[in-house]
């Protein structure tokens, strides 16, 4: 009997170790869990640019990976640019931003 607990306990090591490789993220793709965070963080950084009084949003199109947030599209000046910079980086779990912001 305890040999076969001991099988069934390296059996279960063995099918939990796999299931944690499947989900493990790569430098190119996301695991699952950091694909949530992510989604969680690019909402919450499109909010508060909405939410911005001094911001006239025009398009600003927002992407993250990895904690990294990337803000692309067009505004109405320089000044908006840095604000929507500094909006981002106010937002928890964000570990840089990189801004693709055009004026227009």
């Amino acid at each position: 009997m305890q040999r076969f607990c001991k099988h069934i306990s390296a059996l279960f090591l063995i099918v939990a170790f796999i299931t944690s490789i499947g989900c493990a993220s790569t430098p190119t793709e996301e695991g699952t869990g950091e694909f949530v965070d992510d989604s969680v963080i690019t909402t919450k950084v499109k909010t508060a640019i909405l939410r911005e009084i001094n911001l006239k949003v025009g398009e600003i199109k927002v992407t993250t990976f990895k904690g990294d947030v990337q803000l692309s599209g067009t505004v109405s000046s320089q000044d908006e640019i840095e604000i929507a910079i500094k909006v981002a980086q106010g937002i928890g779990g964000v570990k840089s931003v990189k801004s693709d912001l055009q004026v227009k």
